[in-house]
This record gives structure tokens, C-alpha cells and sequence, in this order.
């Protein structure tokens, strides 16, 4: 009885099958996925945003949720001015724009965006002054000390799918949509 209990859950992955079933209806938390090991036949988590596996299913709720993640991956759209640490990009050899004309240029793509006239891509793709516009403003994953530190904590800050108002870099002046 209690051996057999034990076995029960330790070929159910240390869990009774109503146990389980449960958690399967749970979504997994962002950046996981469910996977098969191929060696043993068991199903383990992967994080593709950490590139982390696991044997357990990680939980949705509770503290899981209110740990920053360790990476992750937004796209921007830059508009620098005369005051930018390096005024000058593939648009543009010599940047003159002031810093009050760049965000007022980025203050109407925000606009443009929000009333759908205009995806983020396409205008980071031929406005940003980042090369990353060749991405489409794609930055790919990034962590903890990567970035300027408010660019860093404006994508942080933001939930998956969510746009920043004008985050000011030493860069110049972003907008910034976390992506993961």
C-alpha cells in the first residue's frame, strides 16, 4: 500500500495521476514548453528564454510569477538627437536633430502605432537610428547589466506585448516593445 503509493508517484513523475491531470490544464509560465526525453521517455520543462530544463513542472502563480526572469527580449525603435553619444547612424552620417525634435518624432510613431496605422516593425525597419532596424528593431534576448540601466529597467518593467512610453538612453530616445 504505502510502497506501492510511492511508486505510484515516482512513475508518474512524483505526482498521482489526478495530481497530474491537474496540472496539465494550468498553463506553464512564459517561456516554458513541455517536452519528451527522447532517452528516457519522460516528459521534462524547458525554458527557451533561459535554455534551462527541468524534471518539474514549473509553477503559474504564487512567487514563480514575481521573479524577474533572467533574460529577455524586446525589439526598440531609436531616434537619436545632437546630444546622443555617438549623433550619427545608418540613416544618417551627422545627427542634428535636438533632443526636443526626437521625441516629438518618436511621440507620432507612438501615435501611428497605437492608432494601427503602422506596425512597430515596420516603422523601427525605416525610422530607427539603430542597425537592430534591419530585425525590425529585434534585439534578442538580453539580461541583467546588458543594457543601459533605464533602458534595461523600462523592458523590464514592461509585460510581454506591452510598449514603453520614450525611454531616454545616452543612445538618444526609445520606444521599446517587449517581445519575451
Amino acid at each position: 500500500p504505502r510502497s506501492q503509493q510511492v511508486r505510484l508517484r515516482q512513475a508518474a513523475g512524483g505526482a498521482t495521476t489526478s495530481e497530474r491531470a491537474m496540472a496539465d490544464e494550468e498553463p506553464l509560465p512564459s517561456g516554458w514548453e513541455k517536452r519528451m526525453s527522447r532517452k528516457s521517455g519522460r516528459i521534462y520543462f524547458f525554458n527557451h528564454i533561459t535554455n534551462k530544463s527541468q524534471w518539474e513542472r514549473p509553477k503559474a502563480g504564487g512567487n514563480h510569477n514575481s521573479v524577474e526572469p533572467d533574460k529577455v527580449r524586446c525589439s526598440h525603435l531609436l531616434v537619436k538627437h545632437n546630444q546622443s553619444r555617438r549623433p550619427s547612424s545608418w540613416r544618417q552620417e551627422e545627427i542634428t536633430r535636438s533632443k526636443e525634435e526626437a521625441l516629438e518624432t518618436l511621440n507620432e510613431y507612438i501615435q501611428t502605432i497605437k492608432s494601427g496605422d503602422a506596425s512597430f516593425e515596420s516603422l523601427a525597419s525605416k525610422y530607427s537610428d539603430c542597425s537592430s532596424a534591419r530585425e525590425g528593431g529585434d534585439l534578442g534576448y538580453f539580461g541583467k547589466g546588458q543594457m543601459q540601466r533605464p533602458f534595461e529597467e523600462a523592458t523590464y518593467s514592461l509585460k510581454i506585448g506591452e510598449m514603453s512610453n520614450p525611454v531616454f538612453t545616452d543612445s538618444g530616445i526609445h520606444i521599446i516593445l517587449r517581445t519575451a
